[in-house]
């Protein structure tokens, strides 16, 4: 059985929602991924493991380190 943790990490990304400043609506429109403010400061961007790195690439390209 896969380990539930590892499975989460493949298929979402939390991050301060400051840094999807500007980049929300390309996000959402762009990949088949959901983006949630979960608390007001820390949104969760949630999609399959394919859409959440391309994603990833995605925010890199604008400067957004998620290591």
């Amino acid at each position: 059985m896969p380990d539930p943790e590892r499975l989460r990490d493949s298929t979402q990304i939390v991050l301060p929602c400051e840094e999807l400043s500007g980049l929300r609506g390309d996000i959402e429109s762009d990949f088949a991924v959901s983006v949630f403010a979960a608390d007001g400061t820390t949104c969760r961007i949630v999609g399959s493991p394919v859409e959440i790195k391309a994603v990833g690439r995605f925010l890199a390209r604008h400067g957004i380190n998620l290591a």
